[in-house]
């Protein structure tokens, strides 16, 4: 009984985390225009480095701990819409030519095998 009661917490929880990230993906846009996905990306970066300040100013808090001085995070400048393209090309032209690779791996595969057995 346990152990179903178990499954299904576990079944909830990923659902929930999951459901959450499609809905925090919808809500923010990031699947729309270029244009907005940039504006959430360069909020994300002026949100995070003061939320994992605190975070381990909380952690140093309760432990008692010293947490060292990290360096500064690098700024990040660059286009996302050309990354992403050329992304999808190089995934295309990989997919494009997979079966012929394929083909031509196994026929070599086959000569390699046919000298071993020989």
């Amino acid at each position: 009984m346990v152990a179903r009661v178990w499954s299904l917490m576990r079944f909830l929880i990923k659902g929930s985390v999951a459901g959450g990230a499609v809905y925090l993906v919808y809500d923010q846009e990031l699947l729309g225009p270029s244009h907005r996905s940039e504006a959430a990306l360069r909020k994300a970066e002026e949100a995070l480095p003061p939320a994992a300040f605190q975070l381990g100013q909380y952690v140093c808090q309760q432990t008692g701990l010293q947490m060292p001085q990290l360096p500064a995070p690098p700024q990040m400048s660059f286009p996302i819409r050309e990354c992403w393209n050329s992304g999808i090309v190089r995934v295309m032209s990989a997919l494009s030519v997979a079966p012929s690779k394929a083909r031509e791996y196994s026929v070599e595969g086959w000569q390699y095998l046919k000298e071993r057995t020989k």
